[in-house]
């Protein structure tokens, strides 16, 4: 099942997509697509309907992040060995845990806005996770109980506030729109290898990433049971789960996100986001 929230930014609509790729309002059988329902209970109550009979949504209507009122936003660094050795960093023994800010989500087609003083914006396509149960100190047997679905996450990343303005990242992470999710939440009966997924992004038409989330390091489940070790996860939550090779950062010369850029991106059966690349306005 694909479930998505549509329309303007602030007046979402819950919706889900059907077997034939047609967008069917939820709105009457749910008021939004949220921690209420991404409960095993829940979804397989949204699983039974008849699709055919909810209305279909005419046109090309926005799709906003796909889970209301997401309360945690969470990354992992440094999750392929690739990645990590084209940072110049070694390694990690243990998974790396990072925040980021809730105020960055954004839609799957929303713009990147370059935030003001940024030189060294980059981009990571990752596999998100999304929390349907609460998970406290669950091992990794019982991880994947936890997970209501899947979805892509562009972790998109200011380089030089991440690791020229001090030793923490949060500050190049948390931007205004440096969190695109979506373009909808597949739940996880649909995705029963989450370890074989293709994923990709592209600049301007050029591949850059193109990687499988089979070489992650440290695999869904042992993320899900490390990170509940050190917080309790909520149904909501989403994890982004690290990036492979081909980032900007990682280029000789480096690269970096311009105005005017396009950025596309996607993972196998998790649909694909693009974004047009602009400057900071005051709004």
């Amino acid at each position: 099942m694909k479930l998505v929230r549509y329309g303007h930014p602030g007046k979402e609509k819950p919706g889900l997509i059907d077997q034939s790729g047609t967008l069917r309002d939820l709105s009457s059988v749910i008021e939004d697509i949220d921690a209420d329902q991404l409960s095993p209970k829940a979804l397989a109550r949204l699983g039974k309907l008849s699709s055919e009979r909810l209305p279909a949504v005419r046109g090309n209507p926005r799709m906003g992040v796909p889970v209301a009122g997401i309360g945690k936003f969470i990354a992992i660094g440094l999750n392929y060995s690739d990645h990590a050795a084209e940072a110049g960093l070694p390694l990690p023994a243990e998974p790396v845990i990072f925040m980021k800010a809730v105020s960055c989500l954004a839609g799957a087609d929303d713009p990147i806005i370059l935030p003001k003083g940024s030189r060294k914006t980059d981009w990571e396509v990752e596999l998100g996770i999304v929390i349907g149960t609460k998970a406290q100190y669950v091992t990794q047997k019982e991880a994947l109980q936890c997970v209501a679905g899947y979805c892509v996450v562009n972790d998109v990343s200011e380089r030089e506030f991440q690791f020229e303005r001090g030793p923490q990242w949060d500050k190049g992470k948390g931007c205004d729109s440096f969190g695109p999710v979506g373009p909808w939440l597949v739940t996880a009966d649909e995705v029963p290898q989450p370890q074989r997924l293709g994923i990709w992004l592209e600049v301007n038409g050029e591949r850059m990433q193109d990687g499988n989330t089979k070489t992650m390091v440290f695999s869904v489940a042992k993320i899900v049971s490390y990170v509940s070790r050190f917080m309790t996860l909520m149904p909501g939550d989403v994890i982004a789960t690290g990036t492979p090779a081909g980032v900007g950062m990682g280029m000789r010369p480096p690269r970096f996100l311009k105005p005017g850029d396009v950025v596309a991106l996607g993972i196998d059966g998790l649909g694909r986001q693009r974004h047009d690349v602009v400057a900071y306005r005051k709004t």
